[in-house]
């Protein structure tokens, strides 16, 4: 994973799976996806966003508290892939996609944010029942 400027900077790429909103090969682990929310210099979800189980996070971004209850896991990550396809305008880190990235520092040239698995992780995670 890279750092925060660097995750921001790629922004996200994927294969022919994600594009359709297909899970990766491996099993999705919603532990590795907690862990991997956590991580506020690779992936920063937490500082934009209100996680359900996790500390507090931002207000930048819309709270994913009921996310199943508007969203579809294949919807979210084609959201978290690459936010840009429903909002050009978005602020949100392309995570699994580097198309029409710019200034990328050339270590980071043509890699994504996130691997297929990573982001099966994160959604796995999203998508678990959580007690408030």
């Amino acid at each position: 994973m890279k750092t925060a400027a660097a995750g921001l900077a790629l922004g996200l790429a994927g294969c022919a799976a994600w594009a359709q909103g297909q899970p990766s090969q491996a099993t999705a682990s919603a532990e590795r996806g907690r862990a991997l929310l956590l991580q506020r210099q690779d992936t920063g979800c937490v500082l934009c966003h209100q996680i359900p189980g996790l500390p507090a996070g931002g207000a930048l971004g819309p709270s994913l508290q009921g996310l199943a209850q508007r969203s579809t896991p294949a919807q979210a990550r084609e959201r978290i892939a690459d936010a840009r396809r429903f909002n050009p305008q978005t602020i949100m880190p392309a995570y699994l996609s580097t198309e029409g990235l710019h200034n990328v520092a050339a270590p980071y040239r043509g890699q994504t944010v996130l691997t297929p698995q990573a982001l099966d992780d994160i959604v796995s995670y999203l998508f678990q029942p959580h007690t408030p």
